[in-house]
């Protein structure tokens, strides 16, 4: 997100106006996606290539040049989906995961019973069976089903709204930093949101049962370091952009003399 961001600042010309601007990105994207394929990893690549897609959209391509780099995009999607068994099984278990309730749809069919179980106001904070071994990956990729089943639906409302609010805010942000032509931050917070955004629309839909199962996390929630230290990092850089819009740094219309990077005179202490 951060390479695109500056990509979009540097080739703000080209990328507006010829296919070389628009393919140079797609490259460093395709490798990345090609890197988490051969994990196998489809999840993380959907939501990368998806979040690299917006950002060039809102950096200004034209939708002439932006529908045929979509299909051809969704084209390869559709191919990668079909190239493994394993994959066209999750597309056709999660339709009925009780057609198979103790083989492929195991975890679906656990995880539906964990919002079953949690009604309005859940079973009470910690006291989830579904969590003891009857439902694989509680801490990770089901997590919301977990917690769905000890706050009940209320509380997995609340939650949807915060995830929604966190997201909305560094939108804004993004518009914000845009409106006092900071560029980079801009596109840097729209990167960052889509992420979280698509993260989050995954892993709700595979709990709930509307997408095919995914290893994908819960952003901020799922137990594990690399997922919730990327948050935080990526928090952190939302911060940073608030600060720097706020004190006017970056700003294109800002001119800086020599004067505001002098050294203060050093004072030693007698």
């Amino acid at each position: 997100m951060i390479y695109l961001a500056g990509y979009l600042v540097r080739r703000q010309a080209d990328v507006r106006s010829s296919w070389k601007g628009l393919f140079m990105p797609l490259i460093v994207l395709g490798l990345m996606a090609g890197l988490l394929l051969s994990e196998p990893d489809f999840g993380a690549t959907v939501v990368l290539v998806g979040a690299g897609i917006t950002m060039l959209f809102l950096g200004g391509v034209s939708l002439w040049r932006f529908l045929p780099m979509v299909a051809g995009v969704v084209v390869i999607g559709v191919v990668v989906m079909t190239s493994q068994a394993y994959r066209l099984k999750r597309l056709t278990n999660f339709i009925d995961p009780w057609a198979d309730q103790f083989g492929a749809g195991y975890q679906l069919s656990q995880a539906l019973i964990a919002f079953g179980r949690g009604e309005w106001l859940g079973v009470g904070l910690g006291n989830s069976v579904q969590k003891q071994f009857y439902l694989p990956e509680a801490h990770t990729d089901f997590v919301f089903a977990v917690l769905a089943e000890e706050l009940g639906m209320v509380g997995a409302l609340l939650t949807v709204a915060l995830f929604v609010l966190v997201t909305l805010r560094a939108l804004y942000l993004g518009l914000c930093a845009e409106r006092d032509q900071q560029y980079f931050s801009a596109y840097v917070a729209y990167g960052l949101a889509i992420l979280w955004i698509g993260q989050f629309l995954i892993n709700i839909g595979v709990n709930v049962g509307l997408l095919p199962t995914k290893g994908l996390t819960l952003p901020f929630l799922s137990y594990g370091g690399s997922s919730l230290v990327v948050c935080c990092i990526s928090l952190a850089l939302l911060l940073r952009i608030d600060w720097e819009r706020r004190n006017q740094l970056g700003n294109a219309e800002m001119e800086f003399t020599e004067e505001d990077f002098a050294e203060e005179e050093p004072r030693h202490a007698r």
